[in-house]
């Protein structure tokens, strides 16, 4: 008998688990930095990144050398979570106009609201699906010519990391995913059922430069692996005689291979560097953050090359590090390193 009363039972909310909950799914207040800046401000004075959002790297040392001014364009090829964005935008105006770049359909919506939110209208701001090797594509499509700046950073962002559902760490258990697009391509558990254990020693070493190249790869190829900690596991399991610290560094080195084989990052990587100098107007500005030397080896020898062909007028002579109080107050920065050039 209905006497009218809604059927459905009341949810309470699930009660906040501690001030340092574990599981990302259980960080709301980290979620929601308005309602809660207290718990926000704790996280962040102690050198960790809320749930759910990214800091931007570098920031100063990147306007010093991509020196944007007011009319100009810019382009940023990795938008993320949108913190050097902002930063670029501000000096762009007025008169400027940035078109942000990203893969992730999963983030770049969010970004795109929370940049027109601070008042940055399409006049002003665009955003595209896109990979950075779609460059060019993608200033045709905006309707511009060229640009004045361009920035890379070719580092994981913080809300890829942080999300188990994304499957790329080992922080917290999730399918063994790893895509930038989940919509796109193969998993990294398909990935690593199919590559043969030549190949994927080959991508241990090339992408990672893993010294247990040659003992892991027959223990992880053609082998299926639902989740992170599945195939974090089978790693450590690999290498009984190897110090616990040293596993560690071993399963970090191995996700990342793996991740850059799934998203085919160094190929995209090596067109990017190769269309960049057509994309740059007369007196443009490039700087890339990379995170392993696997890239900054790439970007030092473009830069290098680009350079004796007259195709830049000057580049950094030394790769640029955070500086020690960056590293302190935010450990994700500890392995960047930045290159910048200047277009002839």
């Amino acid at each position: 008998m209905n006497d009218g009363a809604d059927p459905t039972p009341h949810l309470r909310r699930k009660r906040y688990s501690g001030k340092n909950p574990r599981r990302f799914d259980e960080k709301y207040k980290e979620h929601n930095p308005a309602r809660y800046a207290e718990t926000v401000a704790r996280v962040l004075a102690s050198g960790k990144t809320p749930a759910g959002t990214h800091r931007p790297v570098m920031v100063a040392e990147i306007l010093a050398v991509l020196a944007p001014l007011p009319g100009e364009i810019a382009v940023d090829c990795t938008l993320g979570y949108g913190g050097h964005a902002r930063e670029l935008l501000a000096r762009l105006q007025p008169g400027g106009r940035l078109l942000g770049l990203d893969t992730d359909p999963i983030e770049l919506p969010k970004t795109e609201a929370r940049l027109r939110e601070l008042g940055f209208d399409p006049a002003t701001f665009t955003a595209q699906r896109s990979n950075y090797a779609g460059l060019p594509q993608a200033l045709a499509e905006a309707g511009l010519p060229g640009a004045d700046v361009i920035f890379a950073d070719l580092g994981l962002s913080s809300m890829q990391i942080d999300d188990p559902a994304r499957g790329f760490g080992v922080k917290v258990d999730g399918p063994l995913d790893m895509r930038m697009n989940p919509l796109r391509g193969q998993s990294a558990a398909a990935f690593l059922e199919k590559v043969s254990a030549a190949k994927l020693a080959e991508l241990l070493t090339e992408h990672a430069d893993e010294p247990h190249a040659a003992v892991l790869a027959p223990a992880l190829a053609g082998h299926a692996f639902a989740t992170t900690f599945a195939l974090a596991a089978a790693i450590r399991a690999a290498l009984p005689k190897v110090a616990a610290e040293a596993r560690e560094l071993s399963v970090r080195r191995v996700f990342q291979a793996i991740r850059i084989a799934v998203n085919d990052e160094f190929s995209a990587l090596d067109t990017f560097l190769r269309i960049l100098p057509q994309c740059l107007r007369p007196g443009g500005r490039v700087a890339i953050l990379t995170f392993h030397s696997g890239e900054d080896r790439r970007v030092k020898k473009a830069f290098a090359e680009g350079l004796r062909a007259g195709v830049f007028t000057e580049i950094a002579r030394d790769v640029e590090r955070p500086s020690p109080a960056e590293q302190r107050a935010n450990s994700r920065s500890a392995a960047a390193k930045l290159r910048w050039a200047r277009r002839a």
